[in-house]
Protein backbone atom coordinates (compact mmCIF):
# COMPACT_ATOMS: atom_id res chain seq x y z
CA UNK A 1 0.00 0.00 0.00
CA UNK A 2 1.56 3.21 -1.08
CA UNK A 3 1.54 5.95 1.96
CA UNK A 4 0.66 9.65 1.29
CA UNK A 5 2.81 12.26 0.70
CA UNK A 6 4.30 13.89 3.82
CA UNK A 7 5.02 17.32 5.26
CA UNK A 8 8.08 17.90 4.60
CA UNK A 9 8.15 16.04 1.25
CA UNK A 10 5.57 18.64 0.81
CA UNK A 11 7.60 21.54 1.61
CA UNK A 12 10.90 20.38 -0.48
CA UNK A 13 8.45 20.29 -3.45
CA UNK A 14 7.14 23.61 -2.79
CA UNK A 15 10.82 25.26 -2.07
CA UNK A 16 11.41 24.11 -5.66
CA UNK A 17 9.03 26.43 -7.32
CA UNK A 18 9.74 30.19 -8.20
CA UNK A 19 8.17 32.63 -5.55
CA UNK A 20 5.23 33.65 -7.91
CA UNK A 21 4.32 30.18 -7.81
CA UNK A 22 4.53 29.39 -4.31
CA UNK A 23 2.14 32.59 -3.80
CA UNK A 24 -0.57 30.98 -6.29
CA UNK A 25 -0.02 27.37 -3.93
CA UNK A 26 -0.63 29.24 -0.94
CA UNK A 27 -3.73 30.97 -2.05
CA UNK A 28 -5.08 27.69 -3.26
CA UNK A 29 -4.09 26.22 0.23
CA UNK A 30 -5.33 29.28 1.69
CA UNK A 31 -9.18 29.34 -0.32
CA UNK A 32 -9.57 25.41 0.13
CA UNK A 33 -8.75 25.74 4.04
CA UNK A 34 -11.26 28.34 3.80
CA UNK A 35 -13.92 26.67 2.23
CA UNK A 36 -13.74 23.85 4.68
CA UNK A 37 -13.43 26.02 7.67
CA UNK A 38 -16.04 28.30 6.97
CA UNK A 39 -18.63 27.12 4.20
CA UNK A 40 -19.78 29.65 2.39
CA UNK A 41 -23.47 31.04 3.89
CA UNK A 42 -26.34 30.98 1.42
CA UNK A 43 -28.95 33.34 2.18
CA UNK A 44 -32.72 33.50 0.92
CA UNK A 45 -33.89 36.18 -1.68
CA UNK A 46 -36.18 36.89 0.53
CA UNK A 47 -34.41 37.30 3.63
CA UNK A 48 -31.98 39.33 1.29
CA UNK A 49 -35.20 41.44 0.23
CA UNK A 50 -35.69 42.16 4.37
CA UNK A 51 -32.03 43.34 4.99
CA UNK A 52 -32.71 45.96 1.94
CA UNK A 53 -35.50 47.13 3.24
CA UNK A 54 -34.07 47.31 6.67
CA UNK A 55 -31.10 49.42 5.41
CA UNK A 56 -33.49 51.71 3.16
CA UNK A 57 -35.50 52.73 6.55
CA UNK A 58 -32.33 53.36 7.97
CA UNK A 59 -31.18 55.49 5.11
CA UNK A 60 -35.06 57.60 5.68
CA UNK A 61 -34.18 58.21 9.24
CA UNK A 62 -30.98 59.66 8.51
CA UNK A 63 -31.92 61.56 6.01
CA UNK A 64 -35.13 62.82 8.05
CA UNK A 65 -32.98 63.74 11.20
CA UNK A 66 -30.60 65.58 8.85
CA UNK A 67 -33.92 67.60 6.69
CA UNK A 68 -32.98 71.24 8.14
CA UNK A 69 -31.31 73.08 5.56
CA UNK A 70 -27.74 74.42 6.59
CA UNK A 71 -25.44 76.88 5.18
CA UNK A 72 -21.85 75.00 5.41
CA UNK A 73 -19.74 78.24 5.04
CA UNK A 74 -21.30 79.24 8.21
CA UNK A 75 -20.51 75.99 10.00
CA UNK A 76 -17.25 76.04 8.91
CA UNK A 77 -16.82 79.35 10.29
CA UNK A 78 -17.99 78.60 12.93
CA UNK A 79 -15.57 75.33 13.76
CA UNK A 80 -12.73 77.72 12.90
CA UNK A 81 -13.59 80.53 15.39
CA UNK A 82 -14.37 77.96 18.14
CA UNK A 83 -10.82 75.97 17.07
CA UNK A 84 -9.38 79.56 17.22
CA UNK A 85 -10.62 80.62 20.97
CA UNK A 86 -9.54 76.88 22.10
CA UNK A 87 -5.71 77.62 20.87
CA UNK A 88 -6.11 81.36 22.37
CA UNK A 89 -7.53 79.48 26.02
CA UNK A 90 -4.41 77.11 25.87
CA UNK A 91 -1.38 79.58 25.37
Amino acid sequence: MSKGVTLEQVEQLAAQLPPQEQLKLVSRLSERLTEAIFPPVTVSKKERAREAVAILCECDRAAAAFARKTNSAETIRRMRDERYRQICQSE
